[in-house]
This record gives structure tokens, sequence and C-alpha cells, in this order.
């Protein structure tokens, strides 16, 4: 009988692979702990160490991507304040509307 294949997430995947690299517990513990084979996990390890400088290299991109819409919410405030005052400025050169004449 053939198993199928289990695909685990890039999330578990690190964070196996950072509770290998503390060294608080043995492969084999962290193996039958989370369901996988002890080499996946070595595999794993080396691969977060090896790509551990990417991180620094490259930035954040969710940190990018949170700096680049504050700016462009920052944009919009801007906008939406000159219409404001645009048109609280029209109204006051016409009176008070709602009041009866």
């Amino acid at each position: 009988m053939k198993r199928s294949r289990k695909n685990h997430s890039p999330l578990f995947k690190a964070k196996v692979a950072l509770e290998a690299m503390r060294e608080e517990r043995t492969l084999a513990e962290l193996a039958q702990r989370h369901g996988v084979h002890p080499t996946q996990i070595r595999t794993w390890r080396k691969q977060r160490l090896e790509h551990a400088a990417e991180v620094f290299e490259n930035g954040s991109p969710a940190l990018e991507d949170a700096e680049r819409r504050i700016r462009e919410l920052h944009a919009k405030i801007g906008e939406l304040t000159m219409e404001r005052d645009f048109l609280s400025g029209a109204l006051g050169r016409f009176g008070n509307p709602s009041a009866k004449r």
C-alpha cells in the first residue's frame, strides 16, 4: 500500500527547523512530536541556515508593503483634508443654506 505524501506549509517547516536549531530536544524527539522523519528536519534546518542571510539582504516584504500602504493612506488623508477645507470655504460664502429665507 502506497502512502500519500504530506505537504507541510513553509511556516510549519520554519517552526520545526527553528526548534531543531535551538537544540533543546533531539531530532528524534522533534520528529516524533511533529510527525516527520528526522532526516527531513535535518534538511529543513540546513535550508534555514543557508538562507538566513537573505532575510537581512532583501529586507522584509511585509514591512515594505506596510510602509507603502502608510504612504498611500497619508496621501489620501491629505487629499480629503483639502477637499474638506475647500467645501467648508465654499459653504461659508453662501451663508447658512439651511436657514429660511
